[in-house]
C-alpha cells in the first residue's frame, strides 16, 4: 500500500536529496540500505491552493474585484 510522506529537498553536494522522518520509516518497517520505490510529485504552492491560479490569472483584476466588493459591503 502507498504511503504519502511530505518532506523537503536539501542540497547534498551537487545533488538534491530528501530526508524521510525516522518515525515514518519505522512505522513502515523500512531500514537502512533497503530498496524502496519513490513516486515524486511537486507540492502545489499553498497560495495557489488558497487563491487559485491558472493561465490568464490576473492579480490586478482580482485586487480590483476585491476592492469593489469591500466598498459595496463597508
Amino acid at each position: 500500500p502507498a504511503t504519502m510522506i511530505v518532506c523537503k529537498t536539501r542540497k547534498w553536494g551537487n545533488s538534491i536529496g530528501i530526508i524521510l522522518p525516522k518515525t515514518e520509516l519505522d512505522s513502515l518497517g523500512i531500514a537502512n540500505d533497503e530498496e524502496i520505490v519513490v513516486d515524486i510529485h511537486k507540492k502545489d504552492n499553498p497560495l495557489k491552493e488558497m487563491f487559485g491560479a491558472g493561465k490568464g490569472h490576473d492579480l490586478r483584476g482580482a485586487l480590483k474585484e476585491l476592492r469593489a466588493l469591500m466598498r459595496s459591503k463597508y
